[in-house]
């Protein structure tokens, strides 16, 4: 595939893949009814910390092993011999199914927006189920179009993401201060006490933290990238730290200029929403990427047919039609449980999460001394970054598979994400023991 990438529009797609301010617009409310606007608000700035040490731990492996496999290929480059393939494998296709499944997380709200401007507009409007789900489909379609008509200047695409978002952003910020109808008082911001989800005051301030790193979910994105950008050793880290860097001031504004000015008026929240879609073709660039990389090195059945590279395209078509096929399987999910279905989008972050975090674990284990010259030689500090991103993910792991909405909950409102993640690992294990021990190579030195 051709370098086709630029310094600024692989920002472009870190940034529209994160697009944090409209991201959390979307989740806020959990956060309201864990903590209030305190936990609303503060739950992000702790977020936007805990995310940018694991990401930076990330950043640095990135710029040792430039490499579309990303995490899968940091893996197999620091484990040792009789365990390299194994954790490549499995790394590899944790990194594949969170990425399908974060696209489809960017779709449901898209969906769910639209369902709200229709019933506003038309107050008797109910969408039921299947309806939703052609919507969703409507939505998965119209977004990966721009992947394919736009094959040859993606670049392109990416960087008017990015400034799509910075205008919406600029226009909601303008809308709430010139045309709010009420103010909430100052003292809301600091006032204590205000949960009510069921928690105890510690559980429900985690919970809001690990809600609110969905801002700052996908900061891997650009790695997959990388081997359509120049010098991606250092152009990658830098475009890493930047989406978070340029991402936490319009998310941490917004939300506060929310609480003040438009808690009430739905409305106006539901509108600021809308641009989440233009993260998507980003999310179907990275899909189709990832699962292409790790198709190259054997990991996925029939790794012939996907390696493919269109030849007028120049991308990797059938991973990425394969990516929007999960997702439209995915979506059938609905249909039969919303609750399943949402569990689903919920562990995305959590899947991401343990990925940037193992081949972080195995340098730890093993000695950094294992790292090549690099640009971002994080030194002493990597030390620091590796064994925080470790313990996190164990507290992560905890608190993303507790009830959302309290302790005592009905059968039908159970937290499946524990289940599904022994789902996943059972599932990626009996398939190693079947097909990859056999047939997956591991990625190239090169």
């Amino acid at each position: 595939m051709p370098r086709q990438f630029s310094w600024l529009s692989a920002l472009g797609l870190g940034f529209s893949i994160t697009n944090s301010w409209v991201g959390y617009l979307s989740c806020f409310g959990q956060n309201l009814t864990y903590g209030g606007a305190q936990a609303c608000i503060f739950s992000l700035v702790v977020a936007f910390v805990v995310q940018s040490i694991v990401t930076l731990g990330l950043a640095e492996l990135a710029s040792a092993f430039p490499s579309s496999g990303g995490q899968y290929h940091f893996c197999y480059a620091l484990s040792p011999e009789r365990t390299k393939r194994y954790s490549a494998y499995f790394v590899g296709w944790l990194s594949v199914l969170a990425w399908w499944i974060v696209t489809c997380s960017g779709i449901s709200p898209t969906v769910s927006v639209i369902n709200g401007i229709v019933t506003f507009y038309n107050p008797g409007y109910v969408a039921n189920q299947w309806q939703t789900y052609l919507t969703y489909v409507a939505v998965a379609v119209v977004t990966i179009i721009p992947v394919f008509l736009a094959s040859q200047n993606i670049s392109v695409v990416t960087q008017f993401a990015l400034s799509l978002s910075l205008t919406a952003y600029l226009v909601v910020f303008i809308v709430i201060l010139t045309m709010h109808q009420e103010v909430q008082p100052e003292s809301l911001i600091l006032a204590s006490g205000q949960g009510n989800s069921g928690w105890s005051e510690g559980t429900a301030w985690m919970l809001a933290i690990t809600n609110a790193l969905y801002a700052f979910g996908g900061t891997d994105g650009v790695i997959h990238i990388c081997e359509e950008l120049p010098r991606p050793g250092r152009r990658v880290p830098q475009v890493m730290i930047m989406t978070m860097v340029i991402g936490v001031a319009p998310a941490w504004l917004s939300i506060v200029l929310t609480i003040i000015y438009a808690c009430r008026s739905s409305p106006m929240i539901n509108r600021t929403k809308t641009n989440k879609k233009a993260a998507l073709p980003s999310q179907w660039v990275t899909s189709g990427r990832i699962a292409w990389a790790f198709a190259r090195d054997n990991g996925i059945p029939f790794p012939t047919f996907f390696t493919q590279i269109h030849p007028t395209l120049n991308f990797p078509v059938r991973t990425t039609v394969a990516a929007l096929l999960f997702s439209l399987l995915y979506g059938l999910l609905y249909l039969a449980s919303t609750t399943a279905f949402t569990s689903i989008i919920t562990s995305a972050v959590l899947f991401l999460n343990i990925t940037y975090t193992v081949p972080q674990g195995i340098l730890l284990t093993h000695g950094r001394a294992r790292l090549p010259r690099r640009y971002l030689n994080l030194g002493p500090l990597g030390y620091v970054c590796n064994m925080f991103s470790v313990i996190w993910i164990v507290l992560l792991g905890v608190f993303v598979c507790l009830p959302r909405d309290g302790p005592a909950v009905a059968v039908g409102e159970v937290n499946y994400v524990c289940v599904i993640l022994v789902g996943i690992f059972l599932g990626i294990n009996l398939l190693w023991i079947m097909v990859g021990r056999r047939t997956f190579i591991g990625p190239g030195s090169e």
